[in-house]
């Protein structure tokens, strides 16, 4: 069986996407982080896809949001966070660290990486080499945390450095041109950061999407990977949150 990775662009304010994964053979489809039900059903519908799962990161708004509306007249489950059933309710699969589950025959395995939220997860394929990781690790930067300590958001990053380094990272905003900005600043002598960031200028110019990245690439050029303590890793978060 093959898969193959849509995305919509939610053109909100948050610079949302939202993330499918398209069974070729079934037409069956999977959701990450439905922001808004219409989007998503226009999206089912022109492609001729059928909704068969949906999978959550966190409790955040523009992630949930169009869950609700998405289960009127179905029944799919709905996989999500365990630590956050009370703020979301509608989960019928409840995951923690190091679960997995299938998709006909793609493994999905769960990785916990607090620090943006406390229950937030990302879901890993290895067999198709994607990384969905809501916000916790952006295109050449990080999720703010939140409701976290920087401790736990630094050990998330790294949990998710260490898978392989082909790994495409689909994470949910398109925030990577002012997170290349930043690391320009903190690191104007790096060669990558200099190129990557050419690149995403080029590609937002025209209004295109930057992602995915991948983990090799994040690993040169986002400077929240690149911090080799938890002391480096909270002076720049701090730093970004008031860049």
């Amino acid at each position: 069986m093959t898969y193959k990775v849509h995305f919509i662009d939610v053109k909100n304010q948050l610079q949302n996407y939202i993330w499918l994964i398209e069974n070729t053979s079934t037409k069956e489809v999977i959701a990450v982080d439905p922001t808004e039900a219409k989007l998503v059903e226009a999206f089912c519908s022109e492609n001729k896809l059928q909704l068969a799962q949906i999978w959550l990161t966190h409790w955040h708004k523009d992630h949930v949001g169009g869950v609700p509306a998405l289960l009127i007249n179905r029944n799919i489950p709905v996989y999500g966070p365990r630590e956050e059933l009370s703020k979301i309710p509608f989960i019928t699969h409840p995951l923690s660290h190091e679960n997995s589950f299938k998709f006909h025959d793609l493994k999905i395995d769960i990785i916990a990486v607090p620090g943006h939220t406390l229950g937030h997860i990302v879901y890993f394929a290895d067999a198709i080499n994607s990384l969905f990781c809501g916000d916790t690790l952006f295109a050449m930067g990080c999720g703010r945390v939140f409701e976290g300590t920087f401790e736990q958001m630094y050990h998330s990053l790294n949990r998710l450095s260490a898978l392989p380094p082909r790994t495409k990272v689909y994470c949910t905003h398109e925030y990577t041109l002012s997170n290349a900005k930043f690391a320009l600043h903190v690191e104007p002598n790096n060669v990558d950061i200099i190129q990557r960031t050419q690149e995403v200028e080029s590609l937002r110019l025209l209004n295109q999407c930057t992602l995915p990245s991948t983990i090799d690439l994040e690993l040169k050029t986002n400077p929240f990977l690149r911090a080799n303590n938890v002391k480096k890793f909270q002076e720049l978060r701090e730093l970004k949150d008031n860049f």
